[in-house]
Parts: C-alpha cells; sequence; structure tokens
C-alpha cells in the first residue's frame, strides 16, 4: 500500500511517500526556522501563511522524489493534531481534497502516535509491550504501549515541555531560536559540574515532569550571578542539559523496571540530542533492552511518521470521512491496566 502523508501541525511543510509502514521511498521537509528566528519563536499566521504557499510544491516534490504518480497513492494520512489550528487546518483541508479527487482513503493522525511510528523505517520490528518517551517542543510525555495501538500514559509534562524549556533558557542566554541545538553546542564544551540545576520533585509523588522550576533556577542564577564569559554560559548551559536528560532518563528507567517493556522509544525533536541519546542507551543497557531513535530527520515533525501511523490504522479498518477536521486538542487513548497487565477499560487523556 502507497500511502502519501502530510504533516503541517507546527512550523514544518512536510509530505512523504511511504510503502506498507515501513519503506520510505520519499519524506520532504521544508522548514520555518528562519521565518520565525526574529521572533524567537513560532508566529501561528505566519506559520499558516507559509503552509499555504508550500504545501502542494512539497507533495509534488515528495512525489517526484519517490517515482510515482499521484493517481497511483492508495491512500492518505494526515495530521489531524495536536498542534496550531491554522497550521493543521491546512494539511487537513488539502488532504481531503486530494483524497476526495482520487477517491481513496483518508485517516487522521495523532501528531504524538506519529512520534511513536518515526523509529519503523531504520530500527527492527517493535517487540510489544513497549514504553516510548516523546520529547518535543510542545510535548513531553512517556507511554506504556502494550500492544500496537494502545496507551497507557505513563508520565507527562505538568508545565514546560523539555523542548519549550531548552528554547527559553537559551533565550535567557541571548543564544537565539531554536535553542535546543544551540545549548546542545555550547554544551559540549561547558562543565556540568559547575552548576547544579536539581530535578524537579512532583509533590503527589506521581512520576509525572516538571521543567518550569528548572527554567526559573537558571533565570535566578543567571540574576545572582550573571556570566562574564563564554565559558560562564557553556556551563549553565552543560548543567541545565544535564539536569533535563537526567530527569528524562532517571523516570524512563524507572517506570520500564515498573512495566516490564521488551522495547524502548525515544522520539521527538529533543531525540536528537545527543546527550539524551547516550543516556538512555546506558539506561536500556542496564535493563537490558533494546532502545530504538529515529534518525535526525525522522526526529523532527515530518510526514513518514504519519503515513508509517496511518498505515496501522488504514490496515486495522480506520478511515476517516470528508468531515474529518483538525482538532488541536486531539488525545490519544490512555488504557487501564490492572496488576496482571491486562487492559480493563478507557478513557480519554489530553497530551
Amino acid at each position: 500500500m502507497l500511502i502519501l502523508g502530510i504533516e503541517s501541525s507546527c512550523d514544518e511543510t512536510a509530505a512523504a511517500v511511504v510503502r506498507d509502514g515501513r519503506e520510505m521511498l520519499s519524506s520532504v521537509i521544508s522548514s520555518q526556522i528562519e521565518l520565525h528566528r526574529p521572533y524567537g519563536g513560532v508566529v501561528p499566521e505566519l506559520a499558516s501563511r507559509e503552509h499555504l504557499a508550500k504545501i502542494d510544491p512539497i507533495v509534488d516534490a515528495a512525489l517526484e522524489k519517490a517515482g510515482v504518480l499521484l493517481d497511483e497513492i492508495d491512500a492518505i494520512a494526515v495530521t489531524q493534531g495536536p498542534g496550531l489550528i491554522g497550521a493543521l487546518l491546512v494539511g487537513v483541508s488539502y488532504a481531503k481534497s486530494v483524497a476526495y479527487g482520487l477517491n481513496i482513503p483518508i485517516v487522521g493522525v495523532n501528531h504524538i502516535e506519529g512520534h511513536i511510528y518515526s523509529i519503523a523505517f531504520e530500527n527492527p520490528v517493535v517487540e510489544y509491550p513497549a514504553m516510548a518517551l516523546i520529547v518535543s517542543g510542545g510535548h513531553t510525555n512517556l507511554f506504556f504501549i502494550p500492544e500496537e495501538g494502545k496507551y497507557k500514559v505513563v508520565s507527562r509534562t505538568r508545565d514546560d515541555a523539555a523542548g519549550e524549556a531548552f528554547d527559553k533558557v537559551a533565550k535567557m542566554l541571548g543564544l537565539g531560536y531554536p535553542g535546543g541545538p544551540i545549548i546542545e553546542k555550547l554544551a559540549k564544551g561547558g562543565d556540568a559540574s559547575r552548576y547544579r540545576f536539581v530535578k524537579a520533585k512532583i509533590s503527589d509523588g506521581t512520576p509525572d515532569f516538571s521543567f518550569s522550576g528548572l527554567k526559573t533556577a537558571v533565570s535566578r542564577r543567571l540574576s545572582e550571578e550573571p556570566p562574564e564569559s563564554e565559558k560562564d554560559i557553556a556551563d549553565i548551559a552543560a548543567g541545565f542539559q544535564q539536569s533535563v536528560v537526567t530527569a528524562l532518563v532517571s523516570t524512563m528507567e524507572k517506570q520500564a523496571a515498573e512495566y516490564h517493556p521488551r522495547t524502548l522509544i525515544v522520539a521527538g525533536g529533543v531525540a536528537c540530542n545527543q546527550e539524551l541519546r547516550e543516556a538512555a542507551e546506558s539506561a536500556a543497557a542496564r535493563l537490558g533492552l533494546p532502545v530504538y531513535f529515529p534518525s535526525k530527520h525522522l526526529s523532527t515533525d515530518n510526514a513518514a511518521m504519519i503515513a508509517a501511523a496511518g498505515y496501522f490504522h488504514l490496515r486495522s479498518g480506520r478511515r476517516a470521512g470528508l468531515d474529518l477536521t483538525a482538532d488541536v486538542t486531539l488525545r490519544l487513548q490512555n488504557i487501564d491496566l490492572p496488576a496482571n497487565g491486562v487492559s480493563r477499560s478507557r478513557k480519554r487523556f489530553r497530551t
């Protein structure tokens, strides 16, 4: 089955052609980083306009790179949410018009589930149960996946997503946007032991993440002890990055020891961070488990992951009608697991 994937949830316009959920024939991404850089973050209206201008040529480029014609496509998978409403509507509207014109199936995909499927192209087939840490600018969640397509939320951020914290701290340090790659680069030459920022403790004892307090701790440090050299900034960046990575990986390792997955997954834009990858690999080795990452091209928002997730849903018989619309609060189903690990009931969880 040839699936055309379309992604436009935030500031990347992307299209991809994927065969049978695992063979990526093409993946084309148009980034808007330079457009939004002067503003220090994504401007929704500008993002929407850029998607409108780019989506048609990006789809054409994906088809050409894959060596297929539009009428050879069997189905379309498009990001339905969560994301920016204007940006999402561009992708959904375009996907529906193509599906209608070709009279082929269409399916809406949860963006976060797409990140889980981003590891499908360059790794062995996932053995379930699995545990997935999804870390990006807008989302930080840890999922237990007892079987394909079923999710239990184990941990979530109470405030800032990890990627958002990177951006905000980079702005405090006057480093520019996006913050993640800049902080990572500086941290390589920094001394993480000089400035130690502790992991936040959740008062109710849940294994959730929190990065707002860490951001405040960095702000206070900068106020009390302003950096006087590039070395000072590099040391702060290293200490901050280490704190974020430790919080993410220690929580994943602790919950994996409790839930006993057979595979670990680390995905999302922050999964590009080399320190995070190395720490996750060390934790996986201690647990005796494989850990799968997407390549850096597939860590950021892309349409191949949307096509891969869409293939699972299409194969399961799911289809959307032409009333499909963008949903900024789209949720993954969160299953309840009793002590023996068998799901009893379902509820809805906002990611």
